[in-house]
């Protein structure tokens, strides 16, 4: 039992060799593998937001329609309760004491009309 011959020291490089690049790529594969599971879990959990997000702003969209529902039903109540020419007379009045400029005067006649 002497030193191993020049076959036999390439057989076992050649072992050696095959060894470590069986191992390297199993472990390219794994990591790969572990990317592609993550980048997975985080296009998941994205449109999970998103889903939530579009159920929140439909829930809000809904709760507007309702609120303005609301607001055309006390809006045509309004009119009965207020006399819009006593109105229309008080602004004109404050303008004319300099109270409402003429900006003013425009944007509250415009609310009082609609």
């Amino acid at each position: 039992m002497g030193r191993p011959g020049l076959i036999g020291m390439a057989a076992r490089t050649a072992v050696v060799a095959g060894t470590a690049t069986a191992v390297s790529g199993s472990v390219q594969r794994h990591q790969a593998e572990k990317q592609q599971s993550q980048y997975e879990q985080q296009q998941y959990e994205a449109q999970q937001q998103q889903a939530q997000m579009d159920a929140a702003a439909q829930q809000a969209v809904a709760q507007q329609q309702a609120a303005m529902g609301a607001g055309a039903q006390q809006a045509a109540a309004a009119p009965a309760s207020v006399d819009i020419v006593a109105e229309l007379q008080k602004l004109g009045a404050l303008k004319e004491q300099g109270i409402l400029s003429d900006d003013e005067f425009a944007a509250a006649k415009a609310k009082l009309l609609g």
